[in-house]
């Protein structure tokens, strides 16, 4: 043992001709700033190390560290994740009996619904076989298991049913493309921040309170995906990072879904599954909507100014946050800039009024998108060859973005299938019917944000639950409208935070942000506007909310 140390000394190099050779006494060693320098060709015993002759010197610091850290434990990337659901939602369909409720179909809001009808639920006998397990069991008349053909085949099935929405995304990705080419997003984001000045708080709260109020009341989501690289940008030139961009679109966004006051595709839909007048109890909700965007504008804000006074506290720390500035046209504000951003814009308004008034869906709101790419493209006078590149490049960057919306629908896909979906909300609801009202309503709001997991449709959601949940509330002594609140609150928030929502894991591919880094993020905040969500469904039993 070597004396003041407790290891013994492990000597490196092989022993010269003549043994080892000790300083000298009355020679030391030098030390500058924790770097020990020896004499080279002697055995320093402070340093547990051999110097051979013509060796370059030591340092303390270059010794190889003999302590390995376990590595910590990653959420794997999302086509994994998702295509875990997807095994394990097959699997739940060789476990849980099958079972369905009777449909019918009514016109809800100009829009026909197919909805459960209460009390017809029955269970379905089920086939088990060798040859369904592999090849999967087609005979009418019984259920089956999803065997492994079908499990195999449940993400290209899930892509051609979301194929409206993945081409949607692809459009979008070459819009924004060509717009990043001529410039415009950049030369007018450097402009804006400059004459606000040091006032990024301000601009963080107009930017949440503005897509707050188009979650809110006209269902904007889809619509929102282009504004992710947009805020990239934004939050970059404010100093913070990634997340702080994309959480300024999809927060303000979900934030809105759950305090609907005049979302189509969700309160509105309930309600006229309730029997509810449309709009009706609106003020409870804008109360609600005013105290969420509260709660999630100082979140972010803390968030913001936690990582200016030190980066490495960011949920990315080792994120360079790089983005490309777009083409030269970017150094500055040209007079085609202003011209390209009012076309955009009413363009866009144009086909926000056309969703809500003639019904447009994907395809057309895609085409609206392809035609502010074309314009951008002559306005700005970018050569045929240099635009279709810049297109090009941007439906690149969605193609992790596009893809996950076919898996996400896979699951949905393979529930239906499998015909588990009625019998896991039939056993919700005999849950619920025999817990106190206040415990109900709040179980009411944990149970719609968990299906949520495998239903993240707002206005599909409410088809499956809400003929259930209204007459449900009416014989626990809760009102309509209070069963219609957990609704939208459940369903709005966990957005946030699912990996089936398509929106969130577009926008996340899109802001190349990892799945657990967003969850480190937006976990306390969700956990956070859940609690507020159970403290207003406690007003709303008390006060008997209609």
């Amino acid at each position: 043992m070597v004396a003041g140390h407790g290891k013994t000394s492990r000597r490196e190099g092989p022993m010269p001709a003549g043994g080892y050779h000790h300083r000298p006494a009355g020679k030391s060693a030098i030390c500058c700033r924790g770097k020990m320098w020896h004499r080279p060709g002697v055995y320093t015993r402070g340093a547990m190390r051999y110097v051979a002759r013509n060796q370059p010197l030591a340092t303390l610091e270059s010794e190889p560290s003999v302590t390995t850290k376990r590595p910590r434990f990653q959420i794997p990337h999302v086509f994994v994740l998702l295509l875990g659901v997807i095994l394990l939602c097959s699997l739940l369909t060789w476990v849980i009996p099958s079972g369905a409720y009777d449909r019918e179909t009514k016109v809800i809001e100009g829009h026909e619904r197919t909805l459960l009808v209460p009390g017809t639920y029955a269970p379905l006998p089920k086939h088990y076989s060798l040859e369904g397990a592999l090849l999967g069991d087609e005979a009418p008349g019984h259920a089956a298991p999803v065997g492994l053909v079908d499990f195999l085949a449940a993400v290209p099935r899930g892509m051609e049913g979301a194929a409206d929405i993945i081409f949607f995304i692809f459009i979008i990705g070459g819009t924004f493309g060509i717009l990043q080419r001529t410039g415009v997003i950049t030369a007018s984001i450097d402009r804006l921040l400059r004459k606000l000045g040091n006032r990024g708080s301000l601009l963080t709260a107009v930017l949440m309170v503005v897509l707050g109020i188009g979650g809110s009341t006209l269902g904007m989501g889809e619509e929102f995906i282009p504004l992710v690289p947009v805020f990239l940008i934004v939050s970059k030139r404010l100093g913070y990072d990634r997340i702080y961009g994309m959480a300024l679109v999809i927060v303000a966004t979900e934030v809105g879904f759950a305090a609907s006051t005049l979302n189509p595709f969700t309160v509105c839909v309930a309600q006229g599954i309730a029997e509810l007048p449309l709009t009706s109890g609106m003020g409870f909700r804008i109360v609600f909507f005013a105290c969420a965007m509260a709660l999630a504008i100082t979140y972010l804000i803390l968030y913001g100014r936690r990582i200016q006074a030190d980066p490495a506290r960011s949920c990315m720390p080792d994120d360079p946050f790089e983005i490309e500035a777009g083409g030269e046209a970017a150094a500055h504000y040209h007079p085609h800039h202003t011209a390209i951003l009012i076309m955009g814009t009413v363009i866009f308004l144009f086909v926000v009024f056309a969703v809500q008034q003639y019904g447009w869906w994907m395809d057309r709101m895609a085409g609206g998108f392809l035609l502010i790419g074309i314009l951008a493209a002559a306005m700005a006078r970018l050569p045929l060859e240099e635009a279709t590149k810049a297109f090009v490049k941007g439906m690149e960057e969605m193609v992790v973005a596009a893809l996950v919306v076919g898996f996400a629908k896979g699951i949905s896909v393979v529930l239906a299938d499998g015909q588990i979906m009625d019998t896991i909300v039939h056993g919700a609801a005999t849950m619920l019917s025999t817990v106190p009202r206040y415990f109900a309503a709040i179980g009411m709001l944990c149970f719609q944000s968990t299906l949520n997991l495998l239903i993240p449709s707002g206005s599909g959601q409410a088809a499956v639950t809400m003929p259930l949940m209204a007459p449900l509330s009416d014989i626990l002594g809760i009102t309509r409208q209070t069963a219609v609140f957990a609704f939208t609150c459940g369903d709005g928030f966990s957005n946030s935070v699912i990996p089936t929502s398509g929106i969130l894991m577009a926008m996340l591919s899109l802001a190349k942000i990892p799945y657990g880094r967003w969850l480190r993020f937006m976990l306390p905040l969700f956990g956070l506007l859940m609690l507020l969500s159970a403290l207003f469904l406690t007003i709303a039993v008390a006060i008997g909310y209609r």
